[in-house]
């Protein structure tokens, strides 16, 4: 096999020479030698550093593992970079080279492990272990978990609003040099214990000794650790580090996987920088977007080389959002700190994640690649499943988002058949060249897409072109979950062209919220809040969103329900007594549900009649409405700052054959994925507040977008407004009570497809048309304090279910619609839009006219009316005179439930629904026991 660094070694004449195992290297003032160190072996786990007991001061240890096996861990590769020519490219990092992710855990851990034999369990209680950005924060981490007791935190060169700096320090060689400290508790680095450095090469030591020398002034420490991969320092920076020591007075040991040097040429940078000029110059001007890699030919002249010639002609793959349902009280990282505890409630959670992932990846590779997919690396594909072999997947990081990817890589592969390999992508500007004897085959370039302080510029991914993946599976935080990530030219496009399966999973990015108590770092917390409440008021961790085909009729990507299941739970009741009860007190009506109407064969025909009429003027609507939301998008957010895409949040249940059209909408005629979930909103009880601490926890609020079907007089606007307002004071956090409808006939909402009253089919039904969901339950023996509210799935009704028959005749309208949808939202655009309640209005005049007195008993619209005639008791029904087919379905459910319909000639509403006022037949309430005074 061909050694991937012969290439560089070639023409650099750059030479990488292992250190003998159990070599003496070391030196300190105090003249002691080194710890028993052993070779590498295995994945890292052989040697353990011998000893614990402090030395005298300024005592420097080695115990770097040999060199035995350097030149499996290492390959070389040439920067683009003026300061240094050469890079040194681990198999092991899980950075530029996809590697197992069970190796690359088990590297870092195992140098953990090592750790905490050195330091001994009391010691290694008392520490804490530091990463640096971006390439070691996932090994940092690692090591942390082998050490097992010592909270984490990494460097890293993102700037994070409100959060104050505890120092930082310079990596003079780096393409981007400033690193900063942002612990969430700043006692984190003020303690006396041991600092575990962590590092994934250890080549001159200038970056550790500007570290410890910036932390040591503030807040001097005994005792300092030191770990790497490999330590490649010449025995000048060696020596250099051990006068370090004797100055500050400090003990410094150093643990390394393997050890030895690299040596260099007096000409290499000019050589180096010569041998980049000449191979860009081959290529051309790169643009960002594109994949390259050059390969040397028998002649003098390198000719550029696509890993698939195929690829400009192969169309791009769809990439599919995973909802992973990480936890809202663990950081994504150890940008502010990560604690053991932190590490406990993460494993907990893994299992989880990693088979929400799993089921996302079975959906996508199916048995085999679809036809027409990307065809990097399709000869190889198309030979292993002829063989009968596993699809190969790539859990691709992001930067410094390392842990959190490797650690779903880690489960993913523990719990599927696939080969599941892993690396993240990189500022870092390295020469790709397509030759076996060289590190890094292939380049994709694509735009930064989180918004960095320094402003945009290029970010890579190595060694995924070509490499034959079936799927990678983009793991970013949340504010890397920007519009740049989506572009034609951005990472995902990228992706896409180059695997059959592209599929994205958001990890919440975390932002501490609250003052530090002293001591260690903090626990796992909740959401952001401006005013937190005491610990023992928060709520316990809320479970993950309920998605079909366990709940709901719906594919799993279409909508999230943050709802509990009660499908076992007996909750129906018969209309009339039903009614009884809500109206005098009896009962609530969220605290039972009616018994699902039955349609008759009639009725159903009347409904695949009304969509079939309807379909395209509802299409025209969702696209009005979906373009609307996107246009807002930018203003939701202060100043223009910030802001991914809109994360639609539909009411259940009439929301939510709304949202997910206005998904549909959103993916096929913008190509942009946008997260949806259902939450349940009850009138007179407000919205349930544990779903918005968890739409607050993994989502940007000011992204949130609420979506209904329709507003009658606007009851639901008024009661999501205070019940928003009331969570803001007591949370903290701020959600926009704006809602999205298809249809706004009553003038209460900004943000509509249509302010005319139709005839929405979906209203024509129940569970049935809303994939075979309950309407939502609240009730106090059932929902809980940390409880989402409740509602059932109707299996039993599968063979009656038209939900996806609805969507789909919805959406083939769609490219149709398009015109018709730009021209109707530059005149929504262009228009006075401010609610002007004229339905509120309309409702106290009819409730006063009729004698009811009570607007809640007032149904006005096609689908209130509806909902009336099928949930409730119907006194009688107002049409507007001539409002025609509109009504068919109205007329005959009314004339099945002898309820008369009243032509009137001046109502504002196609039609109004009347409840029955003062019903009553000795009806019992929810919980079974007789109404009061029945």
């Amino acid at each position: 096999m061909v050694w991937s660094g012969t290439w560089v070694a070639e023409r650099l004449g750059i030479e990488l020479v292992g250190r003998e195992t159990g070599r003496d290297e070391s030196g300190s003032a105090e003249g002691t030698h080194a710890h028993g160190a052993r070779g590498a072996g295995g994945a890292g786990a052989a040697g353990v550093a011998e000893g614990g007991a402090a030395d005298p001061g300024g005592a420097v240890r080695h115990d770097d593992g040999g060199g035995d096996r350097l030149k499996e861990l290492l390959g070389l590769a040439v920067r683009r970079n003026p300061k240094r020519a050469h890079l040194l490219v681990s198999n092991v990092l899980g950075k530029h080279v996809p590697q197992d992710p069970r190796v690359v855990r088990q590297y870092g851990y195992a140098l953990g492990l090592r750790v905490r034999a050195l330091l001994g369990d009391d010691e290694a209680r008392r520490s804490v272990v530091l990463g640096y950005a971006e390439t070691a924060t996932g090994l940092g981490h690692c090591v942390a978990d082998g050490v097992g007791l010592a909270p984490y935190l990494h460097s890293t060169r993102r700037t994070v609003p409100g959060v104050a700096g505890a120092g930082g320090f310079e990596e003079a060689h780096s393409h981007a040099t400033s690193h900063l400290l942002l612990p969430e508790d700043p006692a984190l680095l003020a303690g006396d214990g041991p600092l575990v450095l962590v590092d994934d090469e250890f080549s001159t030591g200038n970056t550790v000794l500007n570290t410890i020398r910036a932390l040591h002034q503030s807040h001097p420490r005994a005792r300092y650790v030191i770990v790497a991969l490999v330590d490649m320092r010449s025995p000048e920076d060696r020596d250099r580090l051990d006068g370090f020591a004797a100055e500050l007075g400090t003990r410094v040991d150093l643990i390394a996987a393997a050890s030895g040097t690299v040596r260099l040429p007096e000409d290499v940078l000019e050589a180096g920088r010569a041998l980049v000029a000449r191979y860009e110059s081959v290529r051309g001007p790169e643009s960002v977007g594109e994949p390259s890699s050059v390969r040397e030919p028998d002649s003098v002249q390198a000719h550029v080389a696509d890993p698939d010639p195929g690829r400009a002609t192969a169309p791009a793959c769809r990439v599919t959002r995973v909802e992973l349902g990480w936890p809202c009280r663990i950081p994504d990282g150890g940008r502010h700190g990560f604690t053991p505890a932190h590490r406990t409630a993460l494993d907990a959670a893994l299992p989880g994640m990693a088979e929400r992932l799993s089921h996302a990846l079975h959906a996508a590779l199916g048995d085999s690649t679809p036809a027409g997919s990307a065809s990097v690396g399709t000869d190889e594909r198309r030979a292993r499943r002829t063989r009968g072999g596993t699809p190969r997947v790539l859990v691709l990081g992001f930067e410094e988002l390392m842990y959190a990817p490797l650690r779903l890589a880690v489960a993913l592969q523990e719990l599927t058949h696939a080969e599941v390999r892993f690396s993240t992508t990189t500022r870092s500007p390295v020469l790709a060249v397509d030759d076996p004897g060289y590190a890094i085959r292939s380049r994709l370039v694509f735009p930064a897409h989180d918004d960095p302080d320094d402003g945009p510029g290029e970010r890579y991914a190595y060694n995924v072109a070509g490499a034959g993946f079936d799927a990678v599976v983009a793991v970013v935080d949340s504010m890397a979950d920007t519009p740049a990530l989506h572009t034609p030219d951005g990472l995902l496009a990228q992706l896409a062209r180059h695997t059959p399966h592209a599929l994205l999973a958001v990890v919440p990015s975390y932002v501490p919220d609250r003052k530090p108590t002293p001591g260690r770092a903090s626990e796992p917390g909740p959401a952001p809040a401006a005013e937190p409440r005491p610990a023992s008021a928060r709520p316990v961790p809320l479970p993950e969103p309920l998605r079909g085909p366990h709940f709901s009729s719906y594919p799993p990507d279409e909508v999230g329900w943050l709802l509990q299941d009660l499908s076992d739970v007996a909750l129906e009741a018969p209309t009339e007594e039903r009614e009884e009860a809500i109206q005098h007190g009896g009962a609530h009506y969220a605290e039972s549900l009616p018994v699902e109407y039955q349609p008759s064969d009639t009725y159903q025909a009347l409904f695949h009649q009304a969509l079939e009429t309807s379909a395209s003027r509802i299409a025209r609507a969702v696209g009005t409405v979906t373009d609307l939301v996107l246009a807002q998008a930018p203003l939701r957010h202060p100043r223009g700052q910030g802001g991914g895409r809109p994360v639609l949040v539909s009411l259940a249940r009439a929301g939510t054959p709304v949202g997910i059209l206005m998904r549909r909408w959103a993916q096929q005629r913008h190509g942009l994925e946008l997260p949806h979930y259902a939450v349940s909103i009850v009138r007179g009880r407000g919205i349930d507040t544990n779903a918005l601490r968890w739409l607050a926890a993994h989502h940007d609020p000011a992204d949130v977008v609420f979506v209904d079907g329709w507003t009658g007089k606007g009851a639901i606007t008024r009661e999501l407004a205070q019940a928003l307002a009331e969570f803001e004071r007591a949370e903290g956090i701020r959600f926009e009570p704006d809602i999205a409808v298809l249809a706004d006939p009553g003038s209460c909402v900004r943000t509509y497809g249509t302010r005319e009253d139709f005839l929405i089919p979906s209203a024509c039904l129940n569970s049935t048309v809303s994939g075979l969901v309950s309407r939502t339950v609240l009730r106090a023996d059932l929902v809980g304090p940390g409880d989402f509210h409740g509602a059932k799935y109707y299996r039993e009704l599968a063979d009656a279910d038209v939900s996806q028959a609805f969507l789909d005749t919805v959406s083939a309208h769609f490219d149709d619609a398009a015109d018709a949808v730009d021209a109707q939202v530059k005149e929504v655009l262009s228009t006075e839009r401010a609610p002007t309640w004229d339905g509120w209005a309309a409702v106290e005049r009819i409730s006063e006219t009729y004698g009811i007195h009570d607007v809640n008993l007032v149904k006005p619209g096609v689908g209130e009316a509806t909902r009336v005639l099928l949930r409730r008791v119907p006194w009688k029904v107002l049409a507007r005179t001539g409002a025609g087919a509109d009504l068919d379905h109205v007329r005959l459910l009314a004339e099945q439930r002898g309820v008369p319909v009243e032509d009137v000639d001046d109502l504002p509403y196609n039609c109004v629904g009347l409840i029955h006022p003062r019903f009553t037949r000795g009806a019992t309430g929810a919980d079974g026991r007789t109404v009061a005074g029945s």
